[in-house]
């Protein structure tokens, strides 16, 4: 029997806007049943493909996905931003993947939790009604997902980490303590995350073998009121990132802001020998910011995303802070969705994604925009590679995010970029 889709979230709206980004920018795989009835739509006989191929195999993703022109733009994409599938067949003709975006779902026990891809500009900018109004449309795909992907269903249990797990109510406890931490109005969002980190340092040393329920909640308000009231309110108290801190967070930094495919490929980077300079350049921190992503603004040295931001515009806070609430209430810090990190792990690389868009704006702000804008941007490109990227998936990217983890970085970055 399918899983029920659940908790899709409340407090983000979202509607297409044909704004046609998302076709201009990923590689969509297809299944072989999706295959075959796209290639029996007579696609090959239509003059608007103009002969082009509507299916290809991708090397890259070792699949079949939908051709691109030379731009990168989806050969299905209309002068009029619609979808040519969508608007000859219908939207159920459309591959699921298509379907699904910006929504994406995430296996919790016996049913679907949702998330959303920040990538979208209109989910950024939280155009729209509100998401709920999408459950009958997120449920009937994700139907078509359980079916083609059995293996991500039914999850027993949730991974703290290696060799501990905790039944899945469980794992919702110490979500919501995270939840209400990061959503506490009385503290800047920034202090809220370095909170946040401190109570998971503490539980990251401790077992629950024998601690579940009611026990547990108490174990954690004790510890979450001890790390709202010890962690330091004023950011400039906190000690400075150290210099391998710095380093490998760079390192991390030129994988969060490259793109490779479409109108935001960066420039000079379709070589292997520029994208190793790039990342060489990244891993020094001098000189200027190689343009990994098209918006990114050339000429802007690393030492201007050192410099202090200031006070973001409400705005600004009320996007990050929706957007933290929606990642931890929906679960995709952790599990299959991030590469299969345990709880600890998973959650210190949401807490990351911070003071990546912090950086990424330092540099767009020293490069003329604004500071909404900036953040925006900054958010875009941080949570287009977040649970996606193949980078952020083997064992260099896990010993990257442990190491800053286990030497106390994370806070330090936290309250170092969030200046």
């Amino acid at each position: 029997m399918p899983m029920p889709v659940r908790s899709l979230p409340t407090i983000q709206n979202w509607d297409c806007h044909t704004c046609g980004d998302c076709c201009r920018t990923y590689v969509v795989r297809v299944t072989t049943e999706e295959r075959d009835r796209i290639l029996k739509q007579g696609w090959m006989a239509d003059p608007a493909l103009n002969g082009a191929e509507p299916i290809t195999f991708d090397k890259r993703l070792g699949e079949y996905a939908l051709s691109h022109t030379a731009d990168g733009t989806c050969v299905f994409l209309g002068p009029d931003n619609l979808c040519r599938i969508h608007a000859k067949f219908g939207e159920a003709a459309k591959p699921f993947a298509c379907r699904l975006y910006p929504f994406a779902l995430v296996p919790h026990g016996d049913h679907w939790t949702v998330t959303l891809r920040y990538a979208c500009p209109s989910v950024t900018d939280n155009l729209g009604r509100p998401c709920t109004a999408h459950a009958a449309d997120v449920s009937a795909v994700a139907k078509l997902v359980e079916a083609d992907q059995p293996q991500s269903a039914n999850l027993p249990a949730a991974t703290l980490q290696p060799g501990q797990t905790v039944p899945w109510a469980d794992a919702d406890r110490f979500t919501k303590t995270f939840v209400k931490l990061v959503t506490d109005p009385a503290h800047p969002l920034e202090r809220r995350l370095r909170q946040a980190a401190a109570l998971a340092a503490v539980c990251r040393q401790a077992r629950f073998d024998s601690v579940s329920g009611g026990r547990l909640n108490e174990f954690l308000q004790v510890v979450a009121a001890a790390a709202a009231d010890e962690v330091p309110a004023d950011p400039y108290s906190v000690p400075k990132p150290g210099w391998v801190g710095r380093t490998l967070f760079r390192q991390q930094l030129g994988v969060y802001v490259r793109h490779d495919h479409g109108p935001h490929a960066g420039a000079g980077q379709r070589s292997r020998w520029a994208r190793f300079a790039a990342g060489w350049k990244f891993a020094l921190g001098s000189g200027s910011v190689p343009r990994l992503h098209a918006e990114l603004p050339a000429g802007v040295r690393f030492a201007a995303a050192e410099q202090p931001l200031g006070n973001l515009p409400p705005a600004a806070d009320d996007l990050l802070a929706r957007y933290f609430r929606v990642k931890l209430e929906s679960g995709q810090f952790y599990g299959p969705t991030n590469h299969h990190r345990g709880y600890w792990d998973g959650l210190a690389s949401l807490l990351l994604v911070f003071p990546t868009v912090m950086w990424i704006a330092r540099v767009m702000v020293a490069g003329g925009r604004d500071h909404l804008d900036a953040v925006r941007w900054g958010l875009r490109m941080a949570d287009d590679n977040f649970g996606y990227s193949k980078f952020l998936a083997g064992p260099r990217a896990a010993w990257i995010l442990r190491t800053l983890d286990t030497r106390g970085e994370v806070p330090r970055l936290i309250a170092w970029y969030g200046r």
